[in-house]
């Protein structure tokens, strides 16, 4: 039998790298650091859905915490004169401190912007759920989504699954539409792979993306 592994998980060390990066001398506060981490990105997800986040990363230092939030709509998040970025950092302090940490972090938020978000599983997995949640057809939304992805230059893949009560059908199933290659046991291969959910009024239908960009080797160079 085969093992289902986590495309970005597979990658860890060889394409990719930890989501979290903590630089601390002290080993007896990884659970704060974890409690810390999970809290803050569960507090992220319910307060920038929306907002096309492709994911959230943190950099724990002495006496820092870092948060790299990248999204296609940066604008969006750091709002008129930096007003909605400064907000939302004050909200995250806020939450971090209703945990009573040993100590509390100095709080810095970069907002980086996402160039192509079409190629970006997060942003395409966030795409479908929204259109589902607008009542659209799955299969035209299947459709449409794939020729948009496969209409990028570095997209040589892609991959979207559904599960649920799709339709409103009174039984779940699974439909899935692929184009391309989507080498999931090469190593070099670049697989970007999200998670979604979207909430429909008869149940919650889960979206699947994984998106195929080409080889990276060594030397750094994406070959075709």
């Amino acid at each position: 039998m085969t093992h289902t592994v986590h495309p970005y998980a597979h990658r860890l060390g060889i394409l990719r790298d930890w989501k979290s990066r903590w630089f601390s001398a002290d080993p007896k506060r990884y659970r704060e650091f974890i409690k810390c981490d999970t809290t803050v990105r569960q507090y992220l997800e319910k307060r920038l859905r929306g907002f096309y986040v492709s994911s959230v990363e943190i950099e724990k230092g002495e006496k820092t915490l870092k948060i790299i939030v990248k999204t296609s709509r940066p604008g969006m998040i750091i709002g008129r004169s930096g007003d909605g970025a400064t907000k939302l950092k004050n909200d995250i302090a806020k939450v971090i401190s209703a945990l009573h940490l040993s100590d509390s972090p100095e709080i810095k938020l970069d907002i980086e912007e996402i160039r192509s978000p079409e190629s970006n599983a997060a942003i395409v997995s966030q795409m479908v759920a929204e259109a589902l949640e607008k009542r659209m057809t799955f299969r035209r939304v299947l459709k449409q989504t794939v020729e948009k992805v496969m209409a990028n230059r570095d997209v040589l893949g892609v991959r979207i699954a559904l599960g649920g009560r799709l339709g409103g059908a009174e039984m779940a199933r699974k439909e899935q539409i692929k184009k391309g290659r989507i080498p999931l046991q090469t190593f070099r291969a670049d697989i970007d792979f999200a998670r979604e959910k979207a909430y429909l009024p008869y149940g919650v239908i889960g979206i699947k993306v994984w998106i195929y960009k080409g080889d990276i080797f060594p030397d750094k160079k994406v070959t075709k």
